[in-house]
């Protein structure tokens, strides 16, 4: 564990991520912008086996530098293998989500510890960790706590409004009935009591250029109605897409990086030639699925990178799974060979940011993750929706409904409790790849990802936000 400095500093910031890759990842950049943007310093709560995960798979290592990582044991747990469930969700990493509940004391040992090296401590959690942060204005009187939520403003609508009695947006934003688990509902409701506490207010990863009307709508309505919070100095940043971009354009002008063979293959295509295929960390696919991606990719005659993991078990570095896949033999006899030239499977952790801000990158058929979603509207591609759990399919409808850069594959969130068939899966590919449709769909895209980029640029609306936060931390 990382040593605490007893120079006195003027604001020292903790962050608490949830153990969840996407979370992870997030308020890693949210730490690499706060310490090396603002000089303010950084400490970097997990466990010990997610530090690791999370600086294992962070495109620029030398980012992290200057933040203090701080790795705490949690008691062993159970890593299944993934399987397929009736609602998609994950629940092979319900055993890793529940021990973070143990990270409650040694947070709250180190905190002790940290009090008296700042006039004003800050801690920003994710909304997960709610638990594990309860003691923090109890132990340093000299702490302020802000909820970072790693979610679209939309989904949090979606999982807010039968609380509030609201439901006025057209088009009408899907329910999230039956896209959790009951043992992660248990988990969340553990977090409740604690979600509304002692809060100074809320960061979202998420831009007023794509949600605006969904973040007035949680300002106005969910803090008077649904957080019981009359606390008028409550305030809400929206502060994203962090820095995906600024990352992004970091890793390219670095030119000690080896170029993966990937990234050579997408030297070679033409723009807005290739589709890109990812279904993040946690989705398990069953080999019928796949089968039926391979041949609707294959009958499309679309140039693709697909990149097929396993997804994620618990611990990343179990001997049985490693942190490469195994799904090759899962797809049809021969299909490799046949597309050669033309699509290019990967089995390995690969740097997303990096394909997507390829100018042969032309679409991204994705599960909907929020990090995904928003990395692709960044760097302007377009989305085949094709949302799984959780927040997954508001996502979707953000996608396809709302700000219109993407189709969804068959009906939107229809998939979650069948098969998508190769024609469906062709058919799609071909609109968004092949068409006058799919063309109009990449302007929209492209011109997106010029106002998102602008928003986190001097003077854009996310960062004179962010700036407003780091004001109001070291007022």
């Amino acid at each position: 564990m990382a040593s605490s400095s007893s120079k006195q500093h003027s604001v020292i910031v903790l962050m608490v991520p949830f153990l969840a890759q996407s979370h992870l990842n997030q308020l890693l950049q949210l730490s690499h912008v706060v310490s090396s943007s603002y000089d303010i310093p950084v400490h970097y709560i997990s466990s010990s086996l997610h530090n690791s995960q999370v600086k294992s798979r962070s495109p620029t290592p030398n980012l992290a530098r200057k933040i203090h990582f701080h790795d705490f044991p949690t008691p062993h747990f159970l890593s299944p293998q993934p399987t397929k469930t009736p609602n998609n969700f994950p629940n092979h990493l319900i055993p890793s989500f529940q021990a973070s509940i143990q990270l409650r004391k040694p947070f709250s040992e180190l905190l002790t510890k940290l009090k008296t090296t700042a006039e004003r401590v800050v801690v920003i959690h994710d909304l997960m960790m709610s638990y594990v942060v309860q003691d923090s204005i109890f132990i340093a009187p000299n702490s302020e706590v802000y909820v970072f939520h790693c979610v679209s403003a939309i989904s949090r609508v979606a999982f807010i409004r039968d609380a509030i009695g609201e439901s006025s947006f057209e088009p009408k934003i899907p329910s999230p009935d039956g896209t959790l688990d009951p043992s992660f509902e248990a988990f969340i409701e553990k977090q409740v009591p604690f979600m509304k506490a002692n809060k100074s207010g809320h960061l979202y990863n998420s831009c007023r250029v794509v949600e605006s009307d969904f973040l007035d709508f949680i300002s106005e309505k969910e803090v008077g109605n649904y957080d019981d919070d009359d606390d008028d100095d409550d305030d809400d940043w929206a502060i994203g897409p962090l820095d995906t971009v600024t990352v992004f354009f970091n890793i390219n002008g670095d030119s000690s990086l080896d170029k993966d063979y990937y990234l050579d293959w997408l030297d070679k295509q033409r723009p807005n030639s290739v589709l890109y295929i990812s279904f993040g960390t946690t989705t398990f696919l069953e080999t019928k699925q796949i089968e039926e991606i391979a041949i609707g990719l294959e009958k499309s005659g679309v140039n693709f990178i697909w990149v097929l993991r396993d997804a994620d078990k618990g611990d990343i570095f179990n001997e049985e799974e490693g942190i490469r896949g195994r799904r090759s033999d899962q797809l049809p006899k021969g299909f490799e060979e046949r597309v050669k030239g033309m699509g290019m499977v990967v089995r390995e952790w690969v740097s997303q940011l990096e394909i997507l801000g390829h100018p042969s990158t032309g679409g991204f058929m994705s599960h909907c993750g929020w990090n995904s979603c928003f990395e692709s509207m960044s760097l302007g591609v377009a989305l085949l929706a094709w949302p799984m759990h959780s927040d997954q399919p508001m996502n979707a409808a953000l996608v396809t409904e709302f700000v219109k850069v993407g189709l969804g594959v068959g009906e939107l969130g229809g998939n979650r409790d069948g098969l998508v068939s190769c024609c469906v899966i062709e058919n799609v590919v071909k609109r968004l790849m092949c068409s006058d449709e799919g063309d109009e769909i990449r302007k929209r895209a492209e011109k997106l990802g010029v106002e998102l980029r602008k928003a986190t640029a001097e003077g854009g609306v996310s960062r004179m936000e962010l700036d407003s936060f780091i004001s109001h931390i070291t007022r």
